[in-house]
C-alpha cells in the first residue's frame, strides 16, 4: 500500500501540520483523529488496516490529519468563544492547505468524504454542514455534536456557527434546501461502555432528531451493547460504512 507523509505549513496557525496519505486510487476520505489526536493515530490504532482492502482495491484513498483540539476545543484556559476562534485557524488549514493537497494527489477536484471518531466525528459533521460543496458525505463515529459541554464562558457568533446543535436548528430557506439536496450524514454509535458517559450516545440520538426535523439526509446507526466508545468499535464501523459508499 502506498503511504506518504506530508507536512503542510499553515499561515493561520503559524506551524506545520501532518497529513498521512494511503493509497493510489479511489474516493478520497479525509479522516480526523479523536480528541487532540495526530495524523498517525489511524495507523497506530488499526483503522488503516481495517480498510486496507478498500484502499488496495482502489476504492478509497485515506488522508489522515493532525488535530488542533489542544489549542482550541479542549484548551481548559480558553472560554468557548475563544476556542471557536482558535478552531477557525484549523479550519483555514484544512480548507486552504489540506484540501488542495488532496485535489493535487487525486489529479483533480473530487468530492471528499469526511470521517472521524469521538471529537473527530464532530469535526466531520461540522465541516460537512459548513462546506457541503467540498464534503457532501460524513461518516461520524461516536460523536458529540454540541461542544458547549466541553467548556465555559461566553458563547458568541463564532461559537454558534461552529456548534452544529445550535446552527442546524435555525437552518431555513434556500441554504437548507441546498443542503437537503447535497448532503448526507451517517451517524454511528455503539451502546456499550463509555458511549453514555462521554455523552456520545445521547448526542448522536439528539442530533439525528434535529437532522430529521430539518429533512437533511442522514442515517442513524446504533450498534449493540458490546460496542464501546473505543477504537475496536470504530475499526469495525468504519470498515462497514466505507464499504457501502466507496
Amino acid at each position: 500500500m502506498r503511504r506518504e507523509h506530508r507536512s503542510l505549513w499553515s499561515p493561520a496557525v503559524g506551524a506545520e501540520g501532518s497529513v498521512l496519505a494511503y493509497g493510489h486510487y479511489g474516493r478520497p476520505v479525509l479522516a480526523f483523529p479523536s480528541e487532540a489526536g495526530h495524523a498517525y493515530d489511524y495507523e497506530d490504532r488499526g483503522m488503516v488496516d481495517a480498510v486496507a482492502g478498500l484502499i488496495e482495491a482502489g476504492r478509497a484513498k485515506l488522508y489522515c490529519v493532525d488535530s488542533f483540539d489542544g489549542q482550541s476545543w479542549v484548551d481548559p484556559d480558553r472560554p468557548l468563544e475563544d476556542r471557536a476562534r482558535q478552531h477557525l485557524k484549523y479550519e483555514d488549514w484544512i480548507l486552504n492547505q489540506v484540501v488542495p493537497f488532496i485535489y493535487d494527489d487525486c489529479r483533480g477536484r473530487q468530492d471528499i468524504v469526511v470521517n472521524g471518531p469521538s471529537l473527530g466525528a464532530f469535526h466531520a459533521a461540522n465541516f460537512a454542514l459548513k462546506r457541503a460543496d467540498l464534503f457532501p458525505l460524513a461518516i461520524c463515529l461516536s460523536g458529540v455534536y454540541d461542544v458547549s459541554r466541553f467548556g465555559w464562558g461566553e458563547r458568541g457568533d463564532t461559537f454558534y456557527f461552529n456548534n452544529p446543535m445550535d446552527y442546524v436548528a435555525n437552518l431555513h430557506g434556500d441554504h437548507l434546501a441546498w443542503l437537503q439536496s447535497r448532503l448526507r450524514l451517517v451517524l454511528v454509535c455503539g451502546q456499550g461502555r463509555w458511549e453514555d458517559s462521554t455523552g456520545a450516545l445521547d448526542s448522536t440520538r439528539r442530533f439525528a432528531g434535529l437532522l430529521r426535523g430539518k429533512q437533511i439526509d442522514h442515517a442513524l446507526d446504533l450498534w449493540g451493547f458490546d460496542m464501546p466508545h473505543d477504537w475496536p468499535s470504530w475499526r469495525t464501523q468504519l470498515a462497514h460504512h466505507l464499504d457501502q459508499v466507496s
